[in-house]
């Protein structure tokens, strides 16, 4: 008999696993605390697809049983490593409608040798949201969505709070399954599951609508799918609802899902893909949301953090900046400094000229706390190499949009201005962008000698992409090294089509 493995809790105590066992998919997440930061060590997923077993009787036939048991073989092996008290197992909409779910439970735990949870829909509701607020950073109210393979979870929250909270009976996996019958994809298909989608939601919609919430984020799914297809189509930008009228085109073109051909879409995705999005269309004309960004986390997040009591009070924000700092030895003092010279030029900026958003200092913050995160490589192309590590580490707490615009700005933000950065980022969102960039890179130049005492205080005067930036009387001339920097600015968004006069 294999003797039992001992944990010692200074070797694997700061080692945590969730995993969710979802109508559609099983997941698994592995985390490393380290210093109060969380590290993410592993990641399993596999298409189980366990709502599609559940007959007109709701129960699960023994064939998605045994996906799912298959599954957990595999990720038994891997929780063998870690202490039981930082393990959580959850089940969620499929195993809360199965009448023979005791069933499938009894070897699970068996299985997983440790106890598994079925969950309701509030309480998922509300663990989806506390793992968007951890990986996002929510700002105001927040409207969180997150579609599943049988249920669909609906919050409003502000902060780490979740306010209103409301799961649906409605998913992917069984939409799929009644709506979309042989696979066929047609208009007909989509106006039912669509008509479907918007009976259940509407029950619930003024509770929602009432409240004033600022962003909506769409947690993994269908919104993480339709993420990765802009994104793959060079649409770096938040889901709107005309794109997801397109992508209904696209899918009824397809006519059945052997055929479906989306630039992006993954080969595992389609077989519930066009019902995905229709429960996502229904949403989006029923909440009148106008465009989502994809979170960072959502249930397995959730609950990962709900074990890490210690963490909860952190701005995942400023911890993710501060870790990039350290990793990659940025001169903390000098990232202060440009911040605060570029924030105070933004403020100037966003009170003449209406093309501010709510991320605006966000990104702004980020892409200064970073613009020299290259010179850990090297100096001469330090701002590509920026660009380069933002396009391939994980930055918690900021979507997928944020992300790409810190990425740009950092990219642009010395030597010559390519004016096709934001051209993949949607119209509304390009004027913001641009005033940015010139924002920054007027203030790195002006903290260019790296000490408070040197930096001036400035007026910044915008009449369209003509600006003049006024200085104290005799400071240019009294500090030529920056006046021949702020020269060879102004020459270079001359040549980018912008005016900028020092003065």
């Amino acid at each position: 008999m294999q003797a039992e493995l001992q944990h010692n809790p200074q070797s694997y105590g700061e080692y945590y696993a969730a995993v969710d066992l979802g109508s559609n998919s099983f997941h698994m997440v592995i985390v490393h605390v380290v210093n109060g930061s969380v590290q993410i060590i592993g990641k399993i997923k596999q298409k189980v697809r366990l709502a599609a077993g559940l007959d007109e009787e709701l129960a699960l036939d023994e064939v998605s049983m045994e996906r799912g048991w298959q599954c957990l073989q595999v990720f038994s092996e891997r929780l063998q490593d870690i202490p039981p008290s930082n393990i959580k197992i959850v089940a969620t909409a499929t195993l809360r409608l199965a009448t023979n779910a005791h069933v499938f439970i009894k070897k699970a735990e068996e299985i997983l040798n440790h106890k598994l949870e079925v969950i309701s829909g509030e309480e998922e509701a509300r663990q989806i949201y506390l793992g968007v607020a951890y990986t996002s950073a929510n700002q105001g109210n927040s409207l969180v969505i997150d579609i599943g393979g049988a249920s669909t979870e609906i919050v409003i929250g502000n902060d780490m709070q979740p306010i209103h909270l409301k799961s649906l009976d409605m998913g992917c996996v069984t939409f799929m399954e009644r709506y979309f019958e042989g696979g066929n994809i047609t208009q007909q298909n989509f106006n039912n599951a669509k008509a479907a989608a918007h009976t259940l939601i509407t029950d619930v919609a003024d509770a929602f609508l009432c409240f004033d919430w600022e962003n909506c984020l769409g947690a993994s799914g269908t919104p993480q799918a339709i993420t990765e297809i802009l994104v793959a189509q060079g649409i770096s930008d938040a889901i709107r609802l005309d794109y997801l009228y397109h992508l209904e085109k696209q899918c009824i073109e397809g006519e059945n899902i052997k055929s479906l051909s989306i630039d992006g879409l993954d080969d595992s995705r389609k077989p519930i893909f066009p019902s995905g999005l229709a429960i996502l269309i229904s949403l989006f004309e029923a909440l009148h949301i106008q465009h989502m960004n994809i979170s960072g986390g959502a249930l397995r997040e959730g609950l990962i953090y709900g074990m890490l009591d210690n963490i909860r009070e952190n701005d995942r924000r400023q911890q993710t900046l501060n870790q990039a700092k350290y990793r990659y030895h940025i001169d903390g003092t000098h990232a202060n400094n440009v911040q605060q010279v570029a924030l105070a030029l933004c403020h100037q900026l966003c009170a003449q000229q209406n093309i501010c958003h709510l991320d605006t200092e966000t990104i702004l913050g980020a892409a200064a706390q970073l613009h020299e995160i290259g010179l850990h490589i090297e100096y001469k192309r330090h701002h590509e190499h920026g660009e380069y590590i933002l396009s391939h580490i994980d930055l918690p707490g900021f979507t997928r949009l944020q992300r790409a615009a810190i990425r740009d700005l950092v990219a642009q933000h010395r030597l010559a201005i390519n004016n096709a950065t934001f051209d993949k980022y949607h119209q509304d969102y390009r004027p913001m962008l641009q005033g940015l960039l010139r924002v920054l890179r007027i203030a790195v130049v002006l903290c260019l000698r790296r000490q408070n005492k040197h930096i001036p205080e400035v007026s910044l005067a915008c009449d369209g992409s003509n600006w003049v930036l006024s200085f104290p009387e005799g400071w240019l001339k009294a500090h030529p090294l920056i006046n021949a920097e702020l020269a060879n600015e102004c020459w270079l968004q001359h040549k980018a089509g912008c005016e900028l006069i020092c003065q």
